[in-house]
């Protein structure tokens, strides 16, 4: 048999665990846990590699022998219970597990958890890790020394995420255990316990109901007048984008970033890149994303040459560059992938649609009052729109 034993408070462990650490012939884990049990030197295996550890383990539980692996709060909570599962099976494991680190964080704070996104940069990518909290209204990110807490930070500041409290819990349920709230910023230059969780949050962190987010009023977004994608054309746009639950978009000349900003409203699991030549329009896009609290990431410059390391798009949206950024996107389009594109002159737009396979032309007319109380229309300028998918 394999004891697996969660710890927390060391004082806290149950009379069945301390049993099951007791009785067995040899006990696995960090140091301080070991040392938090009161394990003999004789029996303790310190889990500093795992491959050799599970050795021990295994040597013990082959000749029909009693082990136990000591692991942080929950082990099957990212923890050790997967890896000793997929060696041993589960049949061969007993778990008694402690409150997980990320309850106990959450419960610091009062804040609800059942909404929030759960990831884990200790002994994986750190960049997926942030990727996925970036695009969170509310998430818990566990940290390691390969995944540190202020890495983290660069790592969300970067990706344009935007909220707007951060905490970075440590030792949590011992008597060195810390709670230090302080902002995205703060978080990247802090110096923390690489062993923490950090909990980001926007608000009070009690979730709301979703606004409608499908063709928002110009008004939504700080723009230079003139220089932003109208609603019914932007609807128009991201019905034809056909998100996915998980695509990376980018958005090409993308001025305020209001397609960008409702792709990342409708999709929040997408990767959603703005790309934008000109500095005072792309700080407009960083606080339009800060104002409706989504995740996008702004890439000041000239296309195509600003996509060098990005990643190819499943989704593309051009408002922007001509014709030869236009085939520069679709030839970086991955397969099954869509291109939509916006253009104000026919000529440009009957090239476009030579490429892409489609072609409309979209009007739309506000009522205006009349100084007598009666309306009148007022249609705005056309729009030409090209679309086209590697299918």
């Amino acid at each position: 048999m394999i004891a697996v034993i969660g710890v927390l408070d060391p004082t806290a462990l149950g009379e069945r665990a301390r049993g099951l650490v007791a009785s067995a012939e040899v006990v696995v884990g960090a140091p301080r846990l070991l040392a938090a049990v009161g394990c003999s030197e004789a029996r303790s295996v310190p889990l500093a590699d795992l491959g050799p550890a599970l050795d021990s383990v295994a040597a013990v539980h082959d000749r029909g022998g009693a082990a136990c692996v000591l692991a942080s709060g929950d082990p099957g909570f990212f923890g050790i219970v997967r890896a000793l599962a997929e060696r041993f099976g589960t049949t061969a494991l007993t778990v008694e597990p402690a409150t997980s680190s990320v309850a106990v964080a959450f419960a610091r704070l009062a804040l609800p958890w059942d909404d929030a996104v759960v990831v884990s940069a200790h002994g994986r990518p750190l960049q997926e890790a942030a990727a996925a909290a970036a695009r969170a209204p509310k998430a818990a990110v566990l940290t390691g020394p390969d995944g540190s807490p202020a890495a983290l930070g660069a790592a969300l500041v970067r990706l344009g995420a935007t909220h707007a409290h951060v905490a970075v819990c440590h030792a949590l349920g011992t008597v060195e255990e810390g709670v230090a709230v302080t902002d995205l910023e703060g978080l990247a230059a802090g110096t923390w316990d690489p062993l923490s969780v950090v909990v980001l949050w926007s608000g009070t962190g009690v979730a709301a109901e979703p606004a409608s987010t499908w063709g928002q009023p110009t008004s939504a977004f700080a723009h230079r007048p003139g220089m932003i994608t109208k609603p019914e054309v932007r609807a128009s746009v991201l019905a034809l984008l056909a998100l996915g639950d998980a695509a990376v978009v980018w958005d090409v000349g993308a001025g305020s970033g209001s397609v960008a900003i409702e792709c990342a409203l409708l999709s929040p699991g997408s990767t959603v890149i703005a790309i934008e030549r000109d500095p005072e329009a792309a700080a407009l896009i960083v606080t339009n994303a800060r104002d409706h609290s989504v995740a996008v990431q702004v890439v000041t410059g000239s296309a195509p040459a600003a996509w060098e390391g990005l990643p190819d798009p499943d989704r593309v949206f051009v408002g922007g560059g001509g014709l030869d950024v236009l085939g520069a996107a679709w030839g970086r389009l991955r397969p099954a992938g869509r291109l939509v594109a916006t253009h104000a002159a026919l000529d440009r737009a009957a090239a476009a649609a030579t490429l892409l396979g489609n072609l409309c032309c979209i009007t739309a007319s506000a009522g205006r009052r009349l100084p007598d109380g009666g309306w009148r229309l007022e249609g705005a300028n056309p729009v030409f729109v090209t679309w086209g998918g590697r299918w």
